[in-house]
């Protein structure tokens, strides 16, 4: 469905960006793979990489309405991928935050309409359900706004849908590459917050191939949370240092001991399919009453009442073996 087409990606100089341009090169013929983002060294960078006749980069920032409005014409897919991610720096500097986690959401979803980009998908992350820290509930409340972004498009075929996924391996900032770089530096042990501690797994090329599966399934307003393994934090700190004693430092502000994907409060919007989730929208939409089926024909059924989807009790667990394999291939 790219073959041909104008992509866009916000932010799209991070690992996620990268990826996807990677991935969309690999097994299509895009007429355009626009990059908007505001580090003209990241840009520079990526550009010695990904080089191919239709790439172009576009210096800009989420924040600024009128750049994204000129960036978006003749766009038909955008992924939103821009935002503020650390946590404590989000506390520190709640308003910074704000501006680009949900003004620019806002921003994002103005200049698509205006230009009648065909699909824009956003992407969230585990820290937007029950939030208890900022950054998490910025993430939120652009959740909110892409969904009801929806009824905003009248009889124009524009649709607007979330990605929400956790810890992406080896990612900038997660705990694989800190625990390895007090591994590397002769570390005598490694900090452990809690030993009841969970967090999902998913490498960034899943995350890469469901974003593109999502836009051939939505119908519009969804939220789609793939099926993906969890591991205990204290197993990950043995498998990668399996003499290495463990130090309790206890939870950090804003973290949670299991993360949550699919809240128990809204059990009754959630679908589950083969190999993924959908939390369909609280408000009611005019052009969409059956979110049951997708666009590909997959049909999913209604979980139960109270079900939550956590890390904490996911039937689907990485064992030594198996853990080891996905960052070795990372």
């Amino acid at each position: 469905m790219f073959n041909g087409k104008n992509i866009l990606i916000t932010g799209g100089t991070g690992s996620f960006g990268k990826k996807y341009t990677k991935t969309i090169l690999e097994k299509y013929k895009p007429n355009k793979i626009i990059i908007y983002s505001r580090d003209e060294l990241k840009q520079y960078e990526m550009e010695q990489e990904f080089n191919d006749k239709c790439m172009r980069y576009f210096i800009g920032d989420v924040r600024d309405s009128d750049r994204l409005k000129k960036a978006f014409k003749d766009v038909d897919y955008v992924i939103h991928a821009a935002a503020l991610k650390h946590v404590p720096i989000a506390e520190y500097n709640p308003m910074e935050c704000i501006k680009t986690n949900i003004n620019g959401a806002q921003n994002v979803i103005d200049a698509a309409i205006e230009n009648k980009v065909k699909k824009v998908i956003a992407l969230s992350t585990d820290k937007a359900a029950n939030p208890v820290n900022l950054y998490g509930a910025t993430k939120l409340a652009s959740d909110k706004l892409f969904v009801a972004a929806n009824n905003l498009v009248g009889e124009q075929d524009t649709k607007f849908s979330v990605v929400r996924y956790g810890n992406v391996v080896c990612s900038r900032g997660s705990v694989i590459p800190y625990f390895q770089k007090l591994i590397n530096s002769n570390a005598k042990e490694l900090p452990i917050t809690d030993e009841r501690m969970t967090r999902f797994i998913i490498t960034l090329q899943n995350g890469v191939n469901f974003v593109l599966k999502n836009f051939e399934r939505m119908h519009g307003g969804e939220i789609f949370v793939p099926k993906i393994p969890s591991i205990k934090i204290v197993d990950l700190a043995k498998y990668l240092a399996p003499t290495l004693p463990h130090k309790i430092v206890g939870i950090r502000p804003g973290e949670k001991l299991h993360e949550i994907m699919c809240p128990a409060d809204d059990s009754h919007l959630t679908y589950e399919f083969d190999d993924h989730y959908v939390i369909t929208p609280t408000i009611k939409f005019t052009n969409v009453t059956n979110f049951s089926e997708n666009k590909l024909g997959e049909v999913g059924t209604h979980v139960s009442q109270g079900f939550e989807y956590n890390s904490g009790n996911n039937d689907k667990w990485l064992n030594k073996e198996e853990f080891l394999n996905l960052i070795k291939n990372v």
